[in-house]
C-alpha cells in the first residue's frame, strides 16, 4: 500500500466513468492506475517503478493508450463537473483563468527554450483554470514562446473540447490584437485584469487570478511536475493531466 493508491470509491469511479471492462488479466487495472498516480507523485522514472506494481513497459502502454484515447481529457471533465456540482455550482464553468508557468528542464534530450523574462529555460505550460482552480486545458510550449503568441493554439485547445466559458481573465501579456482575434475565432472574451498596486513593495493578490496561481502551486507538491522531465511536449501536457484527476480524485 502507497499513500498514492486509489480507495474502493475512487476506483470503482474510474472504472464505471471510462467503461473499463472486466475480463481476466494478469494485472488488475486498478494496479496500473496506482502505478500512474505513483510515478506523478514521487517522479519516479517509468523503469524505477517498485516491484509491488506491474512492469514499466506494460504501466506505459496502457497510459499512452488512454492518452492517445483522450481518455484522461474525458475522465477529468467528468471529475470537474461532479466536484462543481458537489459544491453546489453549475456544471459548467461560465468564467476561465489563463496563465503560463514556466518549468525548467530535467530532461536534456527534450525540446526547450529560454525564457527571457523569468531566466528559465525549459518549457511553458500555457493553462486555463475555472474559478475554482480546476484544469479546463492544458497546453505545452517550449519556454522561450510569448504568452500572446500561444494564446490562440491554446483557446483552439479549449474550443475543441467544447467548453462553454465566455469570459477569460488573464495578465498584461495577453493584450493587443489577439483579443479581437480570439473574440472572432472562438467567442471568447478575454479581460486583461492589471496589478494596480501603488506600493510595488507591498504584496497583494489580484482579484480572480491568484487562482491560477494556486493551480501551479498544486501542480508543483507533485514532484513528476515541478522539473520537465518528459521527452515529448504532449506527455508534459498528459502528466498535468493526471495531476488533475488525482487532485479531483481527492474531492469527490
Amino acid at each position: 500500500m502507497y499513500p498514492t493508491d486509489l480507495t474502493e470509491s475512487q476506483w470503482q469511479y474510474i472504472k464505471k466513468t471510462m467503461n473499463l471492462k472486466e475480463r481476466k488479466r494478469k494485472y488488475s487495472l486498478l494496479l496500473i492506475w496506482n502505478a500512474l498516480l505513483y510515478v506523478i507523485k514521487t517522479g519516479c522514472q517509468w523503469r524505477m517503478l517498485p516491484n509491488d506494481f506491474p512492469k514499466w513497459q506494460l504501466v506505459y502502454y496502457y497510459y499512452s493508450k488512454w492518452s492517445d484515447a483522450e481518455d484522461f481529457d474525458f475522465l477529468l471533465a467528468q471529475l470537474r463537473e461532479k466536484v462543481r456540482l458537489n459544491k453546489g455550482q453549475d456544471r459548467d464553468p461560465s468564467l476561465g483563468i489563463m496563465d503560463s508557468q514556466s518549468v525548467k528542464w530535467g530532461n536534456n534530450r527534450s525540446l526547450n527554450g529560454f525564457d527571457g523574462n523569468k531566466k528559465v529555460k525549459g518549457i511553458k505550460r500555457h493553462v486555463v483554470v475555472d474559478k475554482n482552480g480546476f484544469l479546463l486545458s492544458i497546453m505545452v510550449t517550449v519556454a522561450n514562446v510569448y504568452d500572446g503568441k500561444a494564446v490562440e493554439l491554446l483557446m483552439r485547445t479549449l474550443s475543441y473540447f467544447l467548453s462553454p466559458v465566455k469570459v477569460i481573465l488573464a495578465d498584461g501579456g495577453y493584450r493587443g490584437e489577439i483579443i479581437d482575434t480570439v473574440k472572432r475565432k472562438f467567442g471568447y472574451l478575454i479581460q486583461v485584469v492589471m496589478r494596480s498596486d501603488k506600493r510595488k513593495m507591498e504584496f497583494k493578490p489580484i482579484h480572480k487570478r491568484w487562482i491560477v496561481e494556486r493551480t501551479f502551486s498544486w501542480f508543483d507538491n507533485d514532484r513528476r511536475l515541478c522539473r520537465n522531465y518528459e521527452l515529448l511536449l504532449e506527455n508534459s501536457e498528459n502528466m498535468v493531466k493526471l495531476s488533475a484527476i488525482k487532485m479531483l480524485l481527492n474531492k469527490i
